[in-house]
């Protein structure tokens, strides 16, 4: 008897840091789609590249995922994208986790904005044959015009794309790191444990 094939998402991101529009776009990624795991994947940074004044390194990025994710048991901390060598291109690692795990099936979630620049990343006729593309929808984009985009690259790419009503949470990391450095409490937009790291390695202080 063939097994049932898993069924794992991919966020993939710098998380700098983690917020709750994370976690809630991962875990009605769960829900809607019937996934038996989220994969939260940090990006590397080039060890040539100094590090960025206000930003957190790599490893410290990985400890505010793990921190956020760790009471929830359908996520998962990967360090697939998280290594020596920096960036890394998502058909990279994508053929890399399906070699490696040829009984799952990967679903590639991504908002709306990066879908109109989807054909042109690297590689994206083969991002659509070993992944489902997962588009979270944005109050700031038409229904009509997303819809427009999804049969554009259904048809050029023979893309299978699934749309993921998730509530519009208007924060990004960048305005957290601004809050920060401003004094502005993070309470209930980042989780306490990451608070309480963030405030510990004084993480974004321009002191």
């Amino acid at each position: 008897m063939v097994g049932k094939c898993k069924k794992k998402g991919i966020m993939g991101g710098t998380f700098d840091p983690i917020h709750i529009g994370h976690l809630i776009l991962g875990e009605n990624a769960c829900l809607q789609l019937g996934l038996d795991s989220i994969l939260f994947m940090p990006s590397g940074n080039p060890p040539h590249k100094p590090h960025r004044p206000g930003r957190a390194t790599t490893m410290q990025r990985v400890e505010m995922v793990r921190l956020a994710i760790e009471d929830n048991p359908h996520f998962e901390l990967s360090l697939a994208e998280t290594h020596d060598q920096g960036y890394t291109y998502t058909e990279e690692t994508l053929r890399r986790l399906t070699a490696e795990n040829p009984d799952t099936d990967y679903y590639f979630i991504m908002g709306a904005d990066s879908l109109f620049q989807f054909e042109h990343w690297k590689g994206p006729e083969e991002i659509c044959r070993l992944a489902t593309l997962v588009v979270a929808v944005r109050d700031h984009v038409s229904e009509e015009k997303l819809d427009a985009q999804i049969l554009h690259l259904k048809e050029i790419l023979g893309a299978r794309i699934e749309k993921l009503d998730t509530p519009n949470i208007d924060i990004s990391s960048e305005t957290l790191r601004s809050w920060i450095a401003s004094g502005h409490s993070l309470r209930y937009y980042v989780p306490n444990p990451v608070i309480s790291y963030i405030e510990e390695q004084r993480i974004y202080s321009r002191n």
